[in-house]
């Protein structure tokens, strides 16, 4: 692929060279942009392999001969590569070696004296927390992220991270505060050049955020609105969706509250769709599909189609570990 007018290979070859110019810094530059904004479209297997093999050739550039700011420069490179590794590990089912890649990416932020990076690296403890159920330990992630990354575009994220916790805690007091302190911290920033960038928080995000607050506080009408609306922003003109993964999962809160107003069919439907999509973060589908799948099991249990999407999702489950 052509990158800035210089292809991979001469990139590559001049990585090689005892020095390097501004022209290859450059390329660098778009190249890990581009692969940072190929995370909600690029297939997993195929962006993860990339991404490792920038992260190495991006670190390999410590033992050329660098300005002092070439060389913040390039740790700066090789942490944003690093965060979107352990993201993609993650998605994949990798636990372990995202939370490996993670540290390493915090400890790369640290050296680089980005708050930025080491922002996303507190935000992706409080997505793994979150996944895994442990919503104290969100909370502290996130507030921990929120002192070092105060005044970067992570700290949005950081406080819709925790008010996902307190509504999985059942508070609906601190999710407001949470909530709010969020949707402050955005209009304050500026709009962003690039939306595609993975570390870059798109404005229209937080409904998605306040979405999965609002189903888990059971604010049925109000989660709907917002999936709806999440489906919308999500899709272009011609059908084509921009972020799979935000469309699954406010599927899935459509059929949440369906199933909430007792239309199992509708439930399933949204449900099925939800797992069908190629580019899939299998932690969080599946903690969302859970959610589904607990009242799909309480309220349905003698219904066979319900018993084959319990199935469908024991399935995806297994191949996630």
């Amino acid at each position: 692929m052509a990158v800035s007018g210089m292809e991979t290979l001469d990139i590559i070859s001049r990585l090689q060279a005892s020095d390097v110019d501004n022209a290859t810094m450059e390329a660098l530059r778009i190249t890990t942009d581009r692969l940072c904004s190929e995370y909600a479209l690029l297939p997993a297997p195929q962006l993860l392999i990339e991404g490792r093999n920038w992260l190495q050739r991006v670190l390999a550039l410590r033992a050329q001969r660098l300005t002092l700011s070439q060389h913040r420069e390039v740790l700066s490179m090789a942490g944003w590569l690093a965060l979107l590794v352990g993201c993609v590990e993650y998605d994949l089912g990798d636990k372990r070696g995202a939370e490996a890649t993670r540290r390493a990416a915090l400890s790369i932020g640290g050296e680089a004296e980005h708050a930025g990076i080491q922002g996303w690296a507190s935000e992706m403890r409080a997505w793994f927390a979150l996944t895994t159920g442990d919503y104290r330990g969100v909370i502290a992630a996130a507030q921990a992220g929120g002192e070092v990354a105060a005044h970067q575009g992570v700290a949005v994220q950081l406080a819709a991270q925790e008010a996902k916790a307190w509504a999985r805690l059942g508070d609906r007091r601190q999710t407001e505060v949470a909530l709010d302190k969020g949707r402050r911290l955005l209009e304050g920033m500026p709009y962003p050049d690039n939306l595609d960038n993975h570390f870059v928080v798109d404005p229209a995000k937080y409904d998605f955020y306040a979405m999965d607050c609002y189903r888990m506080l059971g604010e049925n009408r109000m989660a709907e609105a917002l999936a709806g609306e999440v489906i919308r922003a999500s899709t272009d003109f011609d059908g084509a969706e921009r972020s799979p993964m935000r469309i699954a999962e406010a599927r899935l809160t459509l059929g949440v509250v369906a199933a909430r107003d007792g239309d199992l069919d509708g439930a399933l439907n949204y449900g099925e769709w939800a797992l069908r999509g190629d580019r899939q973060s299998l932690p969080s589908l599946l903690m969302v599909s859970r959610e589904l799948a607990t009242i799909v099991n309480r309220d349905y249990a003698d219904a066979p189609q319900g018993r084959a999407y319990l199935d469908h999702l024991t399935e995806l489950s297994q191949a996630a570990h």
